[in-house]
């Protein structure tokens, strides 16, 4: 069959969809406006599928499928959209959900034997392939036919490989993308494994990993829709402005209601005390900006404070306040009337010792004072003046069981940031300090910072309980930049083990506070319940960015295999001299170029330090160049031309980069990684100045061309 002949074909199909889905939507009928709660309940399932079906009617698929099911007759045509829509003749699916198991053959069939299998519901379902046809819609309008496969006909993988190298040439905005078009057969794998999980992904820049992970929510919501609730998943992101860059992926799949945050919004929220954060430009700065950048990295708490040890010392700690809650002498309501000691521990002994601590004591107090009332009995308990005095005497008793909020025990025990031992790498404060066993009420006036929270959450959960109910299912994102504390935290939060961890080693630009092998994370769970997998292509650069980023690595080691570009090629990377660092017009001037150009419609400046960005902003802005300054505080990113420190980068893709300032007192050999990211943020175009001598990491480049500007 010829193109003209297939897009014919096609071109016939997608009308009768659209009249098919037109119909349907027509049949659902008007709003229902009445007061009655399950016609109302009705009525909103109704609009919730005429929404589902209007955006099915612009793009109703994107892939079809011929498969005979082994002892049937014909060739079934299956076509594989975002989400299925009704049947066809009342015996079929009009579209087949991306989502549902015979999907997967679409995804992971290349070519070669045409005799496949799936697991179904009920069981295998073997059968074999006739077609694989890649087709693209836009708007309503057919754009593409592409044959990856023909049965009789030619192999057609590079026609396949033509139609996904098209899909990554499009220029980006402001917002990642579903790839529910294009995905491979190594991330549909990752997407469809089973539920009770830690699914680990180490996936170089642009393997697609995020978006492979907000794929499997999906998946897991189609898949388990009677055990999963998308109020119950959580998805955790390291920035807010990230959380915008990707909250357009989830509406695109027809997902809602699923949870995003950064992990400190989190773990505040569980904490659930008015505390006080360091300001997350000045911690970053602290890290990435002038001579912090590198001497005070090796005596970081963080690292301490991130372990599995720093939470056992708290445990500890606990049990020793659990020993001594009880005070060592009688409750007299009177002076007739004695509860020993002896009496009040075995009550205590009798509580569960699951039970949050304080709620413990609480049940306990609450116990004394039945006790109190009833050994008093009903006549002297009505007399005001001994029910008073009985009262105030249960208070005295009660003040001398300490009361903690997870901040007044972990200030009492010298484990704040500002505790000078623990600040210069020092003890930890293993034990209750005697104020910690005194009654900890007192609001926090103290600054906490990031490595303080995942012990605060640990506390809360022993002291207090949960505040949220437990997760069916948790995203972390950037993980190599988690501490084992942090992940131990939020496993206490899901009665089973369901998460998607993932990250990239070779980006783990907080290594002073995350982890630089994988074990240190996956060894908390039982082997039985983790799954590893290691996406090395990557789908977001060209040939040309991906080989100069992984020269930058070279010698790194880590463990973890280098990108492995998709052969998109593209123009050189360019490294230039320029005659200052940074010089402003030679930043304007490449600006502009790229400008020029329509297929760039995301230009980046990626700066060493906020206060250079700021600097190039101004500059940029003074020349006439409408562009956005990212700084740690910002909550949006919005296209365009962007000036960002390049450690607020990660995450985020542009089509053109620039890194203004890549000399070598800039990015010093231990800051590969760093210049690593902001080299990886680049689809199309890249290009670093340097002023006196470029940084070694790229000293033995053979990419420069001279002076820029020249």
């Amino acid at each position: 069959m010829s193109e003209d002949q297939r897009f014919r074909e096609e071109t016939v199909k997608l009308k009768h969809t659209k009249e098919a889905i037109r119909d349907q939507i027509a049949g659902i009928g008007p709003r229902y406006t009445g007061n009655d709660y399950t016609e109302q309940t009705l009525d909103a399932i109704r609009q919730e599928r005429k929404i589902r079906l209007a955006a099915s009617e612009k793009e109703p698929y994107f892939g079809r499928l011929d498969f005979r099911e082994e002892g049937k007759g014909e060739p079934l045509p299956l076509y594989i959209g975002k989400s299925g829509v009704g049947e066809e003749n009342g015996h079929r699916l009009l579209v087949v959900d991306w989502r549902a198991p015979v999907s997967s053959l679409f995804y992971a069939f290349s070519g070669g034997d045409p005799e496949v299998a799936y697991d179904s519901p009920e069981g295998p379902v073997s059968g074999t392939v006739h077609l694989k046809r890649n087709l693209l819609v836009r708007e309503g309008d057919l754009q593409r036919v592409v044959d990856s496969y023909a049965e009789g006909g030619e192999q057609g993988g590079a026609a396949g490989d033509e139609f996904l190298l098209h899909k990554l040439g499009e220029s980006k905005d402001n917002k990642l993308r579903d790839i529910v078009s294009t995905i491979q057969q190594e991330q549909d794998a990752i997407i469809r494994t089973e539920k009770n999980k830690a699914v680990f992904i180490q996936g170089v820049a642009g393997s697609g990993k995020t978006t492979v992970a907000l794929h499997r929510l999906a998946y897991l919501l189609y898949r388990y829709q009677d055990r999963v609730r998308a109020d119950r998943m959580m998805i955790l992101a390291p920035s807010k402005m990230f959380l915008n860059y990707i909250s357009g992926v989830l509406p695109e799949l027809g997902v809602g209601d699923i949870g995003q945050q950064t992990f400190e919004d989190w773990a505040l929220e569980q904490i659930g005390e008015d505390l006080r954060l360091r300001d997350p430009a000045e911690e970053l700065a602290r890290w990435f900006e002038g001579d912090a950048a590198g001497g005070r990295r090796e005596d970081a708490p963080a690292k301490r404070k991130g372990s599995l040890d720093f939470l056992a010392d708290i445990d500890e700690a606990i049990a020793e306040l659990a020993r001594t809650l009880v005070p060592d002498e009688p409750f007299s309501p009177d002076d007739r009337r004695m509860l020993t000691a002896e009496q009040v521990r075995a009550w205590f002994a009798e509580e569960n010792p699951l039970d949050p601590l304080m709620k413990k004591r609480e049940r306990v107090l609450n116990r004394i004072k039945r006790w109190m009332e009833i050994e008093l009995g009903k006549t002297k308990w009505n007399d005001a003046e001994v029910r008073k005095k009985a009262n105030a005497r249960w208070k005295a008793y009660a003040g001398k069981l300490p009361q903690h909020t997870a901040s007044s025990f972990y200030k009492a025990g010298g484990w704040h940031s500002d505790d000078a031992e623990a600040a210069a790498g020092g003890k930890s404060g293993s034990g209750v300090s005697s104020k910690a066993k005194g009654k900890g009420k007192s609001k926090a006036s103290a600054v906490f910072a990031r490595e303080d929270l995942a012990a605060l959450v640990h506390i809360h959960l022993k002291l207090l309980g949960p505040t949220s109910p437990a997760y069916d299912h948790i995203v972390i994102d950037e993980a190599q930049d988690y501490s084992p504390a942090q992940l131990q935290v939020l496993r206490q939060h899901q009665r089973i083990t369901s998460m998607t961890v993932l990250g990239d080693l070779q980006q783990g630009i907080h290594d002073y506070a995350g982890i630089t092998d994988w074990d240190e994370l996956k060894r908390l769970f039982p082997s039985a319940e983790t799954s590893y997998y290691e996406l090395d292509r990557s789908y977001r650069s060209t040939l040309e960015i991906i080989e100069f980023a992984n020269r930058i690595l070279k010698g790194m080691g880590g463990g973890v295999k280098p990108a492995r570009p998709v052969f998109r090629s593209g123009q050189p990377v360019e490294v230039r001299r320029t005659a200052q660092s940074p010089d402003c017009g030679a930043i304007a001037a490449v600006v502009e170029e790229w400008q020029a150009e329509p297929e760039l419609q995301s230009i980046a400046v990626l700066g060493r330090t906020a206060a250079a960005c700021a600097r190039i902003h101004a500059e940029l802005t003074a020349r006439g160049i409408r562009a956005s300054l990212l700084e740690a505080k910002h909550q949006n990113y919005e296209g365009g031309v962007t000036v960002a420190p390049v450690y607020l980068s990660k995450g985020l893709e542009f089509d053109a980069v620039l890194i203004p300032d890549a000399g070598a007192t800039d990015y010093k050999a231990d800051d590969a990684k760093l210049l690593y990211v902001g080299c990886t943020r680049a689809l199309h175009r890249l290009k670093l100045l340097f002023a006196d001598a470029p940084t070694p990491l790229i000293a033995d480049s053979d990419h420069e061309t001279g002076e820029a500007g020249r």
